[in-house]
């Protein structure tokens, strides 16, 4: 898979296809952390795909989702982000569920002085907005509206899991969040996740602060069905080595300085070194460990040409004050306009724009060759290669 045609990111009729065949296929989409449910009647907003959905904690702790859809007229049940409530009420007409998404009420179902209301056919155990199957993996809620999607922890594949019980191995706290829309398909920003070749050539502070270059250790873990990955970087190696200054390159170019260096203080608090580590899940899954900045990033699909971003923060419940405030300072690196994450949302756009006249050329994805195996090395797409043969066994192209 080493030609990606531009047709695919344009296509209306893909993108439609691709609602039903891999977001509401048989895959896992993060919903949204644990910690968002923090007690019962607590509830949140999320999607998979296009589809809006209802993520709830009733009173016995149990943890539900269900569409966000009003089996009367299709209004949303909850335009409200989060909260706590005890039962929805849709707006529109006051169709009332139950926090497992049972219709419980339909107002003036029995009309009105003997006049109007429902049939007495119509029973209200008989409608329902879709449910999601559940699972809670170390603070993760993920949703699948397939019943043969596997079990989570062998969906990640064992070195993904791995990977992502070494950040999600304590409770977790959210520290804040905030979304941002991308002009771009919803496929360029996970191919930009899985691309471990542009991070330290497209962003100037990985590279002139030496975060994260190609010449520092690390490796690249791809599952075997593609569709997972993890990328990590170390610090060694990142105080020695030209390369980038003797090949000219933008990244390290230009005498940037710090006003506020302390934002580079970091903490070794996994005790292996890796000071920066990148994992997806497809279809729309981001964990990050930034030095000392931890996030969820959840993809929104929002049409053919845009998609929503969503980013939460977080941190350990057993943290500091003085790590917190590390991760608080440190959540300038991400975000919209974090100082590493902000040309990543404009190199997407630029992609979209290019290929707008060109449906029938194609994107070059060798570098590193032509599998989708793990190696030590980042200079590779193999990650992105994966991505689309798993892409098209889900799609069936």
């Amino acid at each position: 898979m080493t030609r990606v045609p531009y047709w695919i990111y344009q296509d209306s009729a893909v993108y439609r296809r691709e609602q039903e065949r891999i977001f509401e296929g048989p895959v896992w989409n993060f919903l949204c952390l644990e910690a968002e449910l923090p007690e019962g009647g607590s509830f949140v907003c999320s999607n998979v795909g296009e589809m809006p959905v209802l993520v709830t904690r009733d009173e016995a702790g149990q943890i539900h989702a269900f569409e966000n859809r009003c089996v009367h007229r299709g209004a949303l049940i909850s335009y409200r982000p989060h909260g706590q409530v005890r039962e929805f009420a849709c707006v529109y007409h006051n169709w009332t569920y139950d926090l497992s998404g049972n219709l419980t009420g339909v107002a003036f179902g029995k009309g009105i002085r003997g006049q109007g209301g429902m049939p007495e056919a119509f029973r209200m155990q008989d409608h329902r907005p879709r449910p999601l199957r559940i699972e809670v993996y170390h603070g993760l809620v993920f949703g699948s509206l397939s019943a043969q999607t596997p079990h989570v922890e062998a969906y990640l594949g064992p070195k993904v899991a791995e990977h992502l019980k070494r950040v999600m191995r304590a409770p977790v706290r959210v520290l804040g969040g905030y979304s941002q829309m991308l002009p771009s398909n919803w496929k360029l920003y996970m191919e930009n996740v899985k691309d471990t070749y542009h991070a330290s050539l497209l962003h100037l502070f990985f590279a002139r602060f030496r975060l994260n270059r190609l010449s520092q250790e690390g490796g690249l873990i791809v599952d075997e069905s593609g569709a997972n990955h993890v990328s990590f970087t170390t610090m060694a190696g990142a105080e020695t080595g030209s390369e980038y200054e003797d090949a000219g390159m933008r990244s390290a170019s230009g005498a940037l300085s710090l006003e506020a260096p302390e934002i580079l203080r970091t903490r070794d608090e996994f005790g292996d070194g890796i000071t920066l580590q990148i994992l997806a899940v497809t279809p729309a899954f981001v964990l990050q460990q930034i030095r000392n900045s931890l996030a969820v990033r959840r993809l929104v699909p929002r049409g053919p040409g845009e998609t929503e971003l969503v980013w939460t923060a977080f941190g350990y419940c057993n943290d500091t004050e003085e790590m917190t405030a590390m991760r608080l300072r440190q959540a300038n690196l991400i975000g919209p306009a974090g100082f590493i994450s902000m040309e990543d949302g404009a190199a997407t756009g630029f992609v979209q724009r290019g290929v707008a006249a060109a449906p029938g050329e194609a994107s070059i994805v060798e570098m590193g060759g032509h599998s989708i195996a793990s190696s030590d090395s980042r200079v590779s797409e193999a990650a992105i290669r994966g991505f689309w043969a798993n892409y098209r066994r889900l799609m069936d192209l």
